[in-house]
């Protein structure tokens, strides 16, 4: 069941905390998505792990009533860590997950016990690929979220994965709310030359046919973190994996879990 914690400034954070005695594992889900993005996760770890699974700034429970960046979310990440009292754990994100992680472990070496890192990116976004979000975004405040829109946003995130759970939640966005979230995503800062300062371990998991990220960002990623582990590329694997691919991703995130010292 979802609760909210007060964090920072006063920002409202929506969570579940699935409890357990295993160790702490914090999971940040993609753009667009939510903490129910990580149920395959619950369902095969949970029996192991304490999994905490935040709604980021602007999605599912958490409102974002200003602009913000994903710095700001990492903030509010560790600003829940001390709302439940949780000192150091590991911490999972898919693709916008991903760069709230990586900014986390930047922000606080010592909180951040192991980074799993699953079709994201250290880069800044592609001014290119960002000048197409933005006649997304776009569109969306002019039409509204369209059928088309609704299945090119499923097809470049979920791939072939049945999205009608997740486009009935997309189809109440607003324009401006897609703005929002948007524009922390297309103007980020890119991280790469700052990953050999995380010196936690590290795993990085990447689909082969992502459709956001070429599997090179996984490569340059995994070479740039001191302590990564050689990446793993799932075969056919979408850019949401733990989602899509969550049948080949699970057994890795164990087992990585399991040689990070925390079960």
């Amino acid at each position: 069941m979802r609760t909210t914690a007060k964090v920072n400034d006063g920002q409202l954070v929506s969570y579940i905390d699935y409890g357990g005695t295993g160790p702490a594992v914090l999971l940040l889900h993609s753009f667009l998505m939510d903490a129910d993005m990580f149920a395959p996760q619950v369902e095969s770890l949970g029996d192991t792990f304490r999994l905490i699974a935040m709604d980021e700034r602007g999605h599912g429970g958490t409102p974002a009533d200003r602009p913000f960046t994903y710095w700001d979310v990492a903030r509010d990440a560790l600003g829940l860590l001390d709302a439940l009292e949780v000192p150091r754990c590991a911490v999972v994100g898919t693709s916008q997950g991903g760069f709230i992680a990586m900014r986390m472990a930047l922000l606080a070496p010592d909180r951040v016990a192991a980074l799993a890192l699953l079709g994201t990116s250290a880069t800044a976004e592609n001014p290119e690929v960002a000048a197409g979000y933005r006649q997304l975004a776009a569109a969306w405040r002019e039409h509204g979220p369209t059928q088309e829109l609704l299945d090119l946003n499923a097809t470049i995130c979920l791939g072939q994965y049945d999205s009608t759970e997740w486009q009935a939640k997309w189809r109440r966005l607003s324009g401006e709310h897609f703005d929002r979230v948007l524009t922390p995503l297309v103007e980020r800062d890119g991280v790469l030359d700052r990953a050999p300062e995380i010196r936690c371990p590290a795993l990085v998991l990447h689909g082969s046919t992502d459709a956001a990220y070429p599997v090179d960002r996984a490569r340059e990623l995994a070479e740039a973190l001191p302590n990564a582990e050689s990446p793993v590329i799932v075969d056919g694997g979408a850019h949401f994996l733990s989602l899509t691919d969550a049948g080949a991703v699970n057994p890795h995130l164990r087992a990585f879990l399991g040689r990070s010292g925390l079960a």
